[in-house]
């Protein structure tokens, strides 16, 4: 039996197309309360079916910019939490390659 629970709350708030507008999160124990986001990505394993199920979802005024800064630093942790979780060290390099590539390739870094 848990100890402890803990929630994690998202609110959207949808236009007439239902296409976001607003995104609100909660994380009491984080000391998060209706906290403004403009993109949210969540991905939950299915281990029945052996798959990811996934969230995405960003405002309609998400900057282009922001959302390219925003896909660099979720691929930067997936490789960091993928050595934490696995310990493949190779791997988690070959990530981070490709992270740097995708920096690269899209002007993120600052000269």
């Amino acid at each position: 039996m848990a100890k402890h629970t803990s929630d994690i709350n998202i609110k959207v708030d949808l236009d007439e197309n239902k296409i976001p507008e607003k995104l609100k999160w909660s994380a009491q124990d984080g000391g998060i309360s209706d906290e403004e986001a403009k993109a949210i990505f969540l991905s939950v394993w299915d281990h029945k079916n052996k798959e990811a199920l996934r969230i995405d979802l960003w405002t309609k005024d998400m900057p282009l910019d922001e959302m390219k800064i925003f896909f660099h630093q979720t691929l930067t942790a997936m490789a960091n939490t993928f050595q934490r979780a696995t310990s493949d060290e190779k791997m988690s390099a070959t990530m981070r390659d490709f992270c740097d590539y995708f920096a690269e390739k899209l002007e993120l870094r600052k000269q």
